[in-house]
């Protein structure tokens, strides 16, 4: 039996959590199929951080910004490339004298 992977709003979190203090834990996790585990740990984030604890804790990244922003890293990489490149042949001509041609 494969599961399937469930999202809830922090609306709905808090409603579940409310639920199971009235109807009690196993109840409502027999009633929702959740995990105790699950629960409880929603209930310490609550607990520790009011509504805000329930709010997802990742924060998804636009594919297209991810990719912006790879692509903005890999420019970069290519510019400092180049402005040790500059600096090396600087310092090399500073370094070396120019000389006269023999006739």
């Amino acid at each position: 039996m494969s599961r399937v992977k469930r999202s809830f709003t922090p609306e709905e979190r808090l409603s579940l959590l409310q639920e199971a203090e009235r109807e009690g834990y196993m109840e409502t996790c027999r009633k929702y199929n959740l995990s105790p585990a699950l629960l409880s740990k929603w209930k310490q984030r609550y607990l520790a951080k009011g509504a805000e604890g329930l709010k997802p804790a990742y924060k998804r990244v636009d594919p297209e910004v991810r990719a912006l922003e790879e692509e903005n890293e890999r420019l970069k990489r290519i510019i400092a490339r180049q402005a040790l490149e500059i600096e090396v042949k600087s310092e090399l001509l500073k370094k070396t004298p120019i000389q006269p041609k023999k006739k």
